[in-house]
């Protein structure tokens, strides 16, 4: 994320310049940062602050100009009173909030999201898939999803990967999905404008 100097340790064995400084003057987003750890936090944390960066391996700090958008599907206010999440750096991210609902709560972009998936993974595999049988979507649609989007894109690309027809069959293949209740509710985003003047 914040970058390394040539031969800042093991397997260094050029300068990278970093998430923050390749997106300055631009946005960068920042996936299931509820997952990121104590040690990463403090150092967002000062990245935020301090509105610079530094390098692993360098004494030099840089100034960027960066939007931040960060998304999660840990509810970090809960985090934080758990004491898994910084409570400065959940405010200082937490500056407009969006809540997008769970796959389940919206099962009409079940459809639209498996067809695209389906695309995207048939050009990759070189596959002349045309689409889903009834059933199959009907599968799709009626599950709960408890690992949301990338849990679909995963059935998809496996549907894809072991097709042998044209259309991806019903539930009695390989990749019937088991039923369950979801454990995640919805996903977090957060945004923030960070406008740093350059030094």
């Amino acid at each position: 994320m914040f970058g390394h100097e040539k031969g800042a340790f093991t397997g260094a064995d050029k300068r990278r310049e970093g998430r923050f400084v390749e997106a300055d003057g631009g946005t960068l987003f920042l996936d299931e940062i509820g997952d990121i750890s104590p040690m990463m936090q403090v150092r967002l944390l000062r990245a935020i602050q301090e509105r610079e960066v530094q390098r692993v391996g360098s004494n030099q700090t840089i100034s960027v100009d960066v939007r931040l958008i960060a998304a999660t599907h840990r509810d970090l206010a809960a985090e934080v009173n758990a004491g898994r999440f910084r409570q400065d750096l959940y405010y200082r991210l937490n500056v407009v909030a969006i809540e997008v609902p769970s796959l389940r709560q919206r099962r009409e972009d079940i459809p639209l999201l498996a067809g695209h998936f389906l695309q995207r993974f048939a050009e990759r595999n070189r596959k002349a898939v045309k689409g889903f049988t009834p059933q199959a979507m009907d599968l799709l649609i009626h599950y709960d999803w408890p690992g949301n989007i990338r849990e679909l894109e995963n059935a998809v690309e496996r549907a894809v990967v072991l097709l042998t027809g044209e259309y991806i069959p019903n539930a009695s293949c390989r990749w019937r999905l088991p039923v369950r209740r979801s454990r995640w509710g919805k996903v977090r985003i957060f945004s923030r404008w960070w406008k740093w003047k350059k030094r």
